[in-house]
């Protein structure tokens, strides 16, 4: 198939990128386009006007200090894949980055694009909610910082308004002592998860956050929660559905196998 008719605006700045945006309520941004794309050739998607900015300065940097990292919204998976001061100062961004579909897709697609997507099937999207990060957006009204924990408000939706732009998103470092550890099953390597988990274990804390198991990127408390129970416990606040991948009660085993991997792993069990 082919996409739906749209019109097509290459902004030279965030400013006319802004107003393109608010100048039509159909309208999409298009940064990496490698989750777009494939919907706008499906006709999953029919916006009255792209929005294409690759042409904006300044979206491609990637900072890194040590209390965490800054990726902006042109910075594709693999120049972040390959940054080794992300490595060291977030390995769990690193861990999870190489689990992101296949080397051509990461050439091209975005870590912004993907956490702003929402898909509760990609991986970076909890990766941000569990280590409680934030995108900063752009808009008419000015800019803005949204927390993990407020972004995500339902499937492929996230609560920034139609006429905003995420510029960049950030990462908090790994903090002394933590330990982090990302596993997945999937039908072949880059293909989307059956079912994924990260861990991030600091000192009591122990919280895993899953991929492909609910509608929204969905982290879980298991502080106190012995690893053998850890699976179950988790599935308490999941909601293992079946589709053409897998059953739900293939996916709810899973979760029990992943949890139970990730978290020794990270160095919970001996």
């Amino acid at each position: 198939m082919k996409p739906a008719p749209f019109a097509y605006r290459r902004p030279e700045s965030l400013t006319d990128a802004v107003a393109a945006l608010a100048a039509d309520p159909g309208a999409k941004v298009l940064a990496g386009g490698q989750s777009l794309v494939p919907l706008l050739s499906m006709r999953l998607a029919a916006p009255s006007t792209l929005v294409d900015i690759n042409a904006l300065p300044g979206l491609a940097a990637i900072e890194v200090t040590d209390d965490g990292i800054r990726v902006g919204a042109l910075a594709r998976h693999a120049d972040v894949l390959a940054d080794e001061g992300v490595r060291r100062v977030q390995p769990l961004v690193s861990m999870a980055l190489s689990h992101v579909a296949h080397a051509t897709i990461r050439n091209r697609g975005t870590t912004v694009g993907s956490l702003v997507h929402a898909d509760a099937a990609a991986e970076m999207p909890v990766v941000l909610a569990l280590l409680e990060g934030s995108v900063d957006v752009i808009g008419p009204s000015g800019t803005r910082t949204i927390s993990a924990g407020e972004l995500y408000v339902g499937p492929l939706e996230t609560s920034l308004a139609h006429d905003e732009i995420a510029t960049s998103a950030y990462f908090p470092a790994l903090a002394p002592g933590a330990r982090v550890a990302f596993e997945e099953i999937a039908r072949r390597h880059g293909d989307y998860a059956l079912v994924g988990a990260a861990a991030l274990v600091d000192g009591d804390s122990v919280r895993v956050g899953y991929v492909s198991v609910s509608d929204v990127p969905t982290v879980v408390d298991l502080s106190g929660v012995p690893i053998e129970e850890a699976g179950d416990v988790a599935l308490q606040h999941l909601d293992p559905a079946d589709d053409i991948h897998a059953t739900a009660a293939y996916r709810a085993q899973l979760v029990r196998v992943l949890t139970a991997r990730v978290l020794r792993a990270a160095g919970e069990a001996p």
